[in-house]
């Protein structure tokens, strides 16, 4: 795929600050791009930024303008586009958020009609048409694309999301952290559905302080007022889930994947006995999973290469270490569904959560950023040494990954070993040397 190709989407759609990088016109004929030349409607969901309404109503206008219909499904977690453009049989799905960055920023999210995010050549598809611009196949009268507004899409998410789920919730007491976000309705709709009883918290969004010192970005301020009680806390968009046992300690997706695991292995539901992870997964869950005698699968940084493995393996589960975890449907990350599978095991095994979470323990790790000029360093003889000369020192022990960034001119070191000094000690010697013939 050509630079050219790849001037608008990312890894997670298109992304940027609001009324800048990203504007109306922008999402306008961003939406005439993908909907020239098709049929059918699109769903479009958003999360509580001030700049949601602003894009989705180009967004709306753009595809109308091409004959697609539109269905404005309001503040919803991206789980529930990925789930309604399936069940309306929606062209598309689209989410307006970006995810787990500042107020400040918005995105745009395609799903296809699978519930999937689009491939890398629909995207590429879609870039080509924005750029070439005019003529745009614009219809006129009964052509033009409709708009209306989805009545209750909360509650046929949560039905969607529950159908066939047997939880018993008595007992269950959590405390829930929205992140002034997308979760911000859904989240109490599916706990009082389920029959649990949950405190939400940075529950009141006013369209700047979305994932402000809050969510999934911060599980430490949660653990902070949780009290002893199980916290959940999602990010803007709701696809990450991160946990709080009951001791205050913070259980990623590292974890809860591993917890999930070890509960769908036992019940022989875990597919091929294979789970999809990334680069960046922390090496006692490598461990725990050789434990299992479950196979693990490793791809780039990124849930839509978690998805493509899962896809072509079989697997069903998969996920990063961040919280997004995939399911059986291989569709896109959805922390509600997440959340609610972690208290069907909680709730299945009678076993509190800071015991759950004992499956794997975690290894010391360590990120270092350093900033360089130049990101090719598998050409650096001295870089290759330093990295070679740390695997030695931790001599089967931990690991060692380096890998440049994709969105900033950094390279990252990330070190595991047993203890936090030793990861410090192996990170250091390294980033000096990436600093010394890079930076």
């Amino acid at each position: 795929m050509t630079d050219v190709e790849r001037r608008l989407f990312g890894t997670d759609g298109v992304r940027g600050v609001a009324n800048d990088d990203i504007t109306a016109e922008m999402a306008f004929n961003l939406a005439r791009a993908a909907g020239d030349q098709q049929r059918g409607q699109a769903i479009i969901g958003r999360d509580t930024r001030r700049s949601g309404p602003m894009l989705a109503s180009a967004l709306s206008a753009g595809f109308n303008s091409v004959g697609i219909d539109t269905i404005d499904l309001g503040i919803i977690p991206v789980g529930a586009v990925s789930w309604l453009v399936r069940d309306t049989g929606s062209r598309y799905g689209v989410m307006v958020s970006a995810s787990h960055n500042p107020a400040a920023d918005n995105g745009i999210k395609f799903f296809g009609g699978t519930g999937s995010k689009l491939s890398d050549d629909e995207e590429a598809a879609i870039e080509h048409r924005y750029f070439q611009g005019h003529p745009w196949s614009l219809g006129t009268g009964a052509d033009v694309g409709s708009q209306e507004r989805m009545a209750h899409p909360i509650d046929r998410y949560v039905d969607l999301i529950t159908d066939g789920v047997e939880l018993a919730g008595d007992g269950l007491d959590l405390v829930v952290d929205v992140a002034n976000g997308a979760a911000v309705l859904a989240a109490p709709s599916l706990f009082n559905r389920l029959g649990v009883t949950a405190l939400f918290v940075n529950d009141q969004p006013d369209g700047m302080n979305i994932n402000l010192e809050c969510g999934a970005l911060h599980p430490e301020n949660l653990a902070a007022v949780a009290d002893g009680k199980v916290g959940l806390a999602f990010d803007g968009d709701a696809d990450r889930l991160i946990a709080v046992d009951e001791d205050g300690e913070i259980v990623d997706g590292d974890a809860i994947m591993a917890i999930f695991a070890k509960w769908m292995a036992g019940r022989g539901v875990l597919e091929n006995d294979v789970v999809v992870v990334t680069v960046m997964t922390n090496l006692g869950f490598h461990k725990a999973m050789e434990a299992l005698g479950v196979r693990v699968i490793e791809t780039a940084v990124g849930d839509r290469y978690v998805l493509e493995a899962m896809q072509a393996s079989g697997a069903v589960l998969g996920g990063e270490q961040s919280g997004h975890i995939i399911f059986e449907d291989r569709a896109t990350g959805d922390g509600l569904r997440t959340a609610m599978r972690l208290m069907q095991v909680m709730a299945s095994t009678g076993r509190p959560l800071r015991e759950l979470r004992k499956v794997m323990t975690k290894y010391p790790q360590l990120l270092t950023n350093v900033r360089v000029a130049d990101m090719e360093f598998e050409n650096s003889g001295p870089i290759m040494e330093a990295i070679r000369a740390g695997e030695q020192d931790l001599a089967g022990r931990g690991r060692i990954l380096v890998r440049p960034s994709g969105t900033e001119p950094l390279i990252r070191v990330m070190v595991e070993a047993p203890t936090e000094s030793e990861a410090a000690a192996v990170a250091g010697s390294v980033a000096k040397v990436v600093e010394a013939e890079l930076g």
